[in-house]
C-alpha cells in the first residue's frame, strides 16, 4: 500500500511540475533539421524568435506550454530557404517596369512595350527579360522598330542576364552614342557600320548614366513588392548581389521599422566610392542585415557572348568575350578587400575569367584562412582549375544549367562544355556549394532550383536522361546548399540554416515532402507557411 501511495505521489508531483512557457510549439511534423548529422525530428519549441528545443512531440508537449500550438499533421518542415545569389531589389523594380521574360519573338517584346506604354504613359520606358536564344531568329535585335514607334521617348530593354541592353535612338542620344563610341569592358554593337542599339556590359553605362534613378518612394515600393514574392516561396534570407550605399540604408531603415522582415545579406557593388566608404566603416551586422561583402564583375555572360574564354567562341571564331574590369583592377580591388574583414564575391562565367579570379584570390589570400571568398556562377571552368576551388566557395545557380543547356555547347563546343555547370565537381573541390537563382535572371522559385540541381532537366522533363547528370546533386546536398551551406557562405551558419537550439526560428512548412516526393513533383511544391524569427508571414 505504501508503494502505491508513493507511486501516486510521484506521478502527481511530475504532473504538477511547472511547464516552461514558450511562444510556439510545433508538433506532429516531418522535420528535416539539416544539422550536422541531418537528423529528422517531429517537434520543436520556439521562444523569443529562436529554437529552444527539438525532439519528439510527446516529450515536448510534456515539457512546454505555448500560446500557439501548431499541429503540422505530418507535413514537412525545413529551414527557411536562403537564396545565395539574387537581385532582390532588382526583382522589385522589375514589377514597376515592362516584364519581357518568356517572350518568344522580338515582335512579342515590342507588343508588351506598347501595351505597357499605352497604360502608363511614362517619359522613360524600361523593360527587362528578353533572350534572343528563345526566339526563332537567335540573333540580337536592332532598334529600328522601336525608333519608329517611340521616336521621342527613350526606351531601354535589358536582356534577361543584365549584360546587354537594346536602346532606341532617343535613348542612345542621351549619351551621344555613335559608331565611334568606345568603352573598356563593353561593346557598342554595329551593323553596316551603324549602331544597332545593342550595348553590351559596360557600354550600357553610356546610356544608363543619364537614365533617371528610381526615387526613394519607388525603391521602398520595390523592396516591399520583392519581399511579398519571396516570402510566398519560403525565402527567409536573400543575398542581394550588388547594392549601393543608399539602397542598403533604405533596406536597413525598413528593417528597423519592422516593415521589411526578410533577412538580407548585402553584397556591396565594388565601385571605388563604395569601397572607400565600407572599408573605412567596417562590417555592419544586425539580426536582419549583414553587410560584409563586395560584388565584383570579372566578365560578362555566356548568352550575350560577353563571358571571357581562354580560346575563341565555337560559334563566333576569333571572339573571346570581354573582361568587364581589367586584370589590374581585379588585382588592386582584391588586394584592398583582402586587407580588410570583408569578403569578395566575383562574377566569373568564362573559363578565362574563372582562371584569373581564382589565381588572384590565391595570391592575395595567402596566410589568410577562412575568408570564404566566393566565385559567383563559375559556369565554365578549365579542368585544371577545379582544384583551385578547394579554398574558394562556389556560389552557383542550378537553373542556369537548365536554361542554357539548349545553346551552351554551341558557344563553347563539346570539350569545354564538360567543365560547364559542373556542380558536383565544384562540390567535390570545396566540400560545400551555396545555391541561388540569380533572380530575376531566372525564376524566383527555390523549388525550380532544387529540381534543376537534382534532375538536371527543364520543366518539361527535357532532356529525358538529364543534362550532364554526372554533375547532378543529391537531394541532401541540394537542401544543404539552399540552407546551411548558403548560411556558411554568408558567415551565418551559427545563427541560421538549420533547425537547432539557439538559432533563429526561420522555417517553412511544405505541402509535400521535398526529400521523397517523385522528382517530377518538386517544381509544384507549395509553401504552406513561412516563419522568420518565429513569426508567420
Amino acid at each position: 500500500m505504501k508503494k502505491i501511495i508513493l507511486l501516486l505521489l510521484l506521478i502527481a508531483c511530475i504532473s504538477c511540475q511547472k511547464k516552461e512557457i514558450v511562444d510556439i510549439l510545433v508538433v506532429n511534423a516531418n522535420v528535416y533539421t539539416v544539422n550536422d548529422t541531418f537528423e529528422n525530428a517531429e517537434a520543436f519549441a520556439v521562444k523569443d524568435g529562436k529554437f529552444v528545443e527539438i525532439g519528439n512531440s510527446n516529450n515536448l508537449k510534456l515539457k512546454f506550454k505555448a500560446d500557439t500550438i501548431i499541429n503540422a499533421q505530418g507535413k514537412t518542415i525545413v529551414p527557411g530557404f536562403i537564396d545565395a545569389h539574387c537581385h532582390f531589389l532588382g526583382l522589385g523594380l522589375n514589377q514597376l517596369n515592362v516584364d519581357l521574360t518568356g517572350t518568344t519573338s522580338f515582335d512579342e517584346v515590342v507588343n508588351r512595350v506598347t501595351d505597357f506604354q499605352n497604360k502608363r504613359q511614362q517619359a522613360f520606358i524600361y523593360g527587362r527579360g528578353w533572350d534572343q536564344n528563345d526566339w526563332d531568329i537567335k540573333e540580337f535585335p536592332n532598334n529600328a522598330l522601336l525608333n519608329s514607334l517611340f521616336p521621342n521617348t527613350p526606351v531601354v530593354l535589358e536582356r534577361v542576364d543584365g549584360h546587354a541592353i537594346l536602346a532606341n535612338q532617343a535613348a542612345l542620344d542621351l549619351g551621344n552614342v555613335t559608331a565611334n563610341s568606345k568603352i573598356d569592358g563593353g561593346e557598342v554593337v554595329l551593323k553596316s557600320g551603324k549602331p544597332t542599339g545593342v550595348l553590351i556590359d559596360k557600354a550600357e553605362s553610356l546610356v544608363m548614366q543619364h537614365w533617371p534613378k528610381p526615387t526613394k518612394k519607388e525603391l521602398v515600393a520595390a523592396l516591399l513588392e520583392a519581399q511579398n514574392i519571396c516570402l510566398n516561396y519560403g525565402l527567409t534570407t536573400v543575398d542581394d548581389a550588388g547594392l549601393n550605399q543608399n539602397e542598403i540604408e533604405i533596406i536597413d531603415s525598413l528593417q528597423q521599422a519592422g516593415i521589411l522582415n526578410i533577412r538580407v545579406y548585402a553584397m556591396v557593388s565594388a565601385t571605388k566610392q563604395n569601397l572607400d566608404y565600407y572599408l573605412n566603416k567596417g562590417i555592419i551586422k544586425t539580426n536582419n542585415l549583414n553587410v560584409r561583402s563586395f560584388k565584383f564583375y570579372a566578365d560578362g555572360a555566356l548568352g550575350s557572348r560577353g563571358a571571357m574564354l581562354r580560346k575563341p567562341y565555337t560559334d563566333k571564331p576569333g571572339h573571346l568575350g570581354l573582361l568587364v574590369n581589367s586584370i589590374d583592377n581585379l588585382k588592386e580591388t582584391a588586394k584592398r578587400i583582402a586587407n580588410s574583414a570583408y569578403q569578395m564575391n566575383t562574377h566569373a562565367i568564362g573559363d578565362s575569367a574563372n582562371h584569373a579570379v581564382l589565381n588572384t584570390y590565391k595570391k592575395v589570400l595567402q596566410g589568410k584562412p577562412n575568408r570564404r571568398w566566393r566565385v559567383e556562377h563559375a559556369q565554365i571552368v578549365s579542368p585544371e582549375d577545379f582544384k583551385l576551388f578547394q579554398d574558394i566557395v562556389p556560389s552557383i545557380q542550378p537553373t542556369h544549367a537548365t536554361s542554357d543547356m539548349y545553346w551552351a555547347e554551341d558557344r563553347v563546343g563539346p570539350k569545354r562544355i564538360k567543365g560547364g555547370y559542373a556542380y558536383k565537381d565544384l562540390l567535390n573541390a570545396y566540400g560545400k556549394v551555396a545555391l541561388g537563382t540569380d533572380f530575376p535572371v531566372e525564376e524566383v522559385s527555390p523549388f525550380y532550383t532544387f529540381y534543376a540541381a537534382v534532375a538536371r532537366q527543364d520543366l518539361k522533363g527535357y532532356p529525358e536522361k538529364g543534362f550532364q547528370t554526372e554533375n547532378a546533386l543529391s537531394r541532401k546536398e541540394t537542401l544543404k546548399g539552399m540552407t546551411i551551406w548558403a548560411a556558411y557562405s554568408n558567415f551565418e551558419e551559427d545563427e541560421k540554416g538549420s533547425i537547432e537550439t539557439g538559432k533563429f526560428a526561420d522555417f517553412i512548412i511544405l505541402d509535400k515532402d521535398i526529400m521523397t516526393v517523385d522528382v517530377s513533383e518538386i517544381p509544384n511544391i507549395k509553401v504552406v507557411q513561412t516563419f522568420i524569427g518565429g513569426i508567420s508571414y
